[in-house]
């Protein structure tokens, strides 16, 4: 992956709606072979999909928690089924492994206080194998970007649009922006 295919990234992820054409004009190339890198760079599994970046709030997922998760023994299969649980609810929107005092972080989103009860009472609180769970609520969000650090800084206009949204055939495989129809 060389500055320019990281150029095309970066500018991907903070508009993953912008033409080809301006794709390519901010990054340097005509616009057939940055297709082509675009292209590549989706068969190659970099680029996993576009999508819709959604206002929680306006949605009505007013809380977000950040869940703290210790299991009372680290066996295969006690991990096996915490992980497997975790993957199966939907308000668990990340789930990732910590060193530390705590396994686990889980970040969750809810309507309310009421619906975080039931969210522990009926999904976590069934899951065999917790020690201790512990909760933060965030009562703001101070920065999110969906930007990854570290890429070679393409320039642009400063607009950030939300990404465009995947669509998938009836193979189920996924296509971008540009594809053409079949």
């Amino acid at each position: 992956m060389d500055r320019i295919d990281h150029a095309i990234l970066r500018t991907l992820q903070a508009d993953g709606r912008i033409t080809i054409q301006a794709l390519a004009r901010t990054v340097g190339l005509s616009p057939s072979p940055c297709l082509r890198r675009v292209r590549l760079l989706e068969r190659a599994g970099t680029i996993r999909g576009y999508t819709a970046v959604i206002d929680e709030r306006q949605y009505g997922l007013a809380i977000t928690a950040f869940l703290r998760v210790r299991l009372d023994r680290h066996s295969d299969e006690r991990v096996a089924r915490f992980e497997k649980a975790v993957n199966g609810i939907d308000e668990v929107l990340e789930c990732h492994v910590l060193a530390g005092d705590f396994d686990y972080m889980l970040r969750i989103l809810v309507a309310d206080l009421q619906a975080y009860e039931r969210f522990i009472r009926k999904h976590i609180h069934t899951i065999p194998g917790i020690a201790a769970i512990e909760t933060a609520f965030a009562y703001g969000t101070i920065k999110r970007s969906s930007v990854l650090p570290g890429i070679a800084a393409a320039p642009h206009d400063g607009r950030a649009a939300p990404p465009a949204a995947v669509t998938r055939d009836r193979s189920g495989r996924g296509s971008s922006p540009w594809s053409r129809p079949r």
